[in-house]
C-alpha cells in the first residue's frame, strides 16, 4: 500500500507543478487553488509513504514520476515540444524509478553496520 500512496502522491506533484505553471505566479484563483490542494496531497502521501519505504528511495521515486508525468504532460498538450532525446531521458527516469523498486529495502544499519570509533 505505502507504494501505491507514493505514486499518486507522485502523480499530485506533477498536478500542483503543472498549475503552479498556469496561476501566473499564483495570481489565477482556479489554478492556486489546485496547485494548494494538490500540494497538499502530495505532501500528505509523501509523508505517508516514507514512515514504510527508506526516504532515500522514496524521495528520489516521488521526484521522478512526478517530474516525468508533468513533463510528459507539457508534451501531450503542445505546451512543451517533444523529442526523441526527451523521450528517451524520461525513460531513463522510469527506469532508475523501476530499479529503484526492485531493489531490496533494507535497513542501512544490516548492509553495513558502523561502530564508534571506526
Amino acid at each position: 500500500m505505502p507504494w501505491v500512496v507514493l505514486l499518486l502522491s507522485a502523480v499530485c506533484e506533477a498536478v500542483w507543478a503543472t498549475a503552479l505553471g498556469l496561476s501566473q505566479g499564483l495570481s489565477l484563483p482556479g489554478p492556486t487553488a489546485v496547485f494548494a490542494v494538490g500540494l497538499a496531497a502530495s505532501m500528505l502521501g509523501l509523508g505517508y509513504a516514507a514512515t514504510r519505504i527508506p526516504i532515500g528511495t522514496a524521495y528520489p521515486v516521488w521526484v521522478g514520476v512526478g517530474a516525468a508525468l508533468t513533463v510528459a504532460y507539457a508534451m501531450a498538450t503542445g505546451a512543451e515540444s517533444a523529442s526523441p532525446a526527451k523521450i528517451l531521458f524520461l525513460l531513463g527516469i522510469v527506469g532508475a524509478v523501476v530499479g529503484l523498486k526492485l531493489l531490496p529495502q533494507e535497513p542501512a544499519d544490516a548492509v553495513s553496520p558502523r561502530r564508534p570509533g571506526t
